[in-house]
């Protein structure tokens, strides 16, 4: 299986609000000044994160000032269709409208701006005759994420009432989601809740932040499982499915996720031991692992709940650490 990636980069484009422009809404100037690209698009990109001003993320009715400095960062354009790839699928549960799946490490679960194939969307369509088209073509049945280094549980939809109702459960955050995550340091709390706005970190577009001030509302709340020496390891439980979410605020309470190559900032390296190290290397992913997934079913309105353990370079690590 193999991922293709686009060779377009993202384009950068920067403005500064005239006097003629002010009081313009931001949506509807951008698609003027950028003929190329819709107003829907505008507001989509808008809606991302991609379109900052003066390094702050706004609504597309933000009426404009003079001397407002607004960046759009266009990513490369979507691919348009859908391979159907075969590939192994750990099916966990599965009835007529929905299946709920154990996604491996290194696995993304659909394609997007730079990746046209190898993704758990061409596995699924060429596995299941019927998937959802709510989220599009290149999206079939897929409701949520999870990051392409993290492994654990997807619930995917068979058909389009399916995807509403569990749509509906995760933006009423009903679903519950619990992770398990390996961080640096020690934690004097047992128990802890971070409640810090995410948003696009204006510095490194590809990445995500704490934003006080224009990031969008995220919650996830812990509690320490086991402590280690230099390590701990957490329950994590999200209640809100922002980008990165678990990553960004353990990041940000200085406990980042051990593996995690964007936000730990080479923490491995303050690692006394020369062996553990190593094995941070050697595991080629970050420590984390949607444990726990639980929704009430569209159809039936039962009450669901899947676990499933730790994939076992996870669980080996765990037993390293306790030895």
């Amino acid at each position: 299986m193999m991922t293709t990636t686009a060779t377009e980069p993202r384009e950068e484009f920067l403005f500064e609000v005239t006097e003629e422009q002010t009081g313009e809404r931001l949506d509807k100037l951008l698609a003027a000044l950028m003929s190329m690209q819709s107003r829907t698009v505008m507001q989509s990109l808008i809606e991302n994160g991609d379109v900052l001003v003066n390094e702050k993320t706004v609504k597309s009715s933000y009426k404009v000032r003079a001397s407002d400095k607004i960046s759009v960062d266009v990513p490369p354009p979507l691919p348009t269709e859908l391979t159907p790839e075969e590939m192994p699928l750990d099916i966990v549960y599965e009835d007529d409208d929905l299946v709920v799946i154990n996604k491996p490490s290194g696995l993304i679960v659909h394609p997007g701006a730079g990746v046209t194939g190898g993704t758990l969307a061409n596995g699924l369509v060429a596995h299941f005759n019927q998937l959802s088209g709510k989220a599009g073509t290149i999206r079939p049945g897929i409701v949520h994420r999870i990051d392409k280094d993290t492994s654990g549980l997807i619930v995917v939809a068979k058909n389009d009432l399916t995807h509403q109702g569990l749509s509906e459960q995760f933006s009423g955050r009903t679903v519950y989601k619990k992770y398990i995550a390996l961080s640096y340091g020690r934690f004097v709390n047992n128990q802890g809740v971070i409640d810090a706005p995410i948003g696009r970190d204006p510095h490194r577009r590809t990445h995500m932040a704490v934003r006080t001030t224009s990031g969008r509302p995220a919650l996830s709340i812990y509690t320490v499982k086991e402590q280690y020496s230099e390590f701990t390891l957490l329950d994590v439980q999200i209640k809100t499915g922002r980008t990165h979410q678990i990553r960004v605020h353990l990041a940000y309470i200085k406990h980042p996720v051990v593996g995690d190559k964007t936000y730990s900032e080479g923490r491995a390296t303050s690692i006394k031991n020369v062996e553990v190290r190593r094995s941070i290397a050697s595991l080629n992913r970050q420590f984390l692992h949607a444990a726990e997934l639980g929704f009430s079913h569209p159809r039936t309105h039962e009450r669901l709940k899947f676990i499933t353990p730790l994939p076992v370079e996870l669980s080996d690590f765990v037993e390293r650490l306790r030895q």
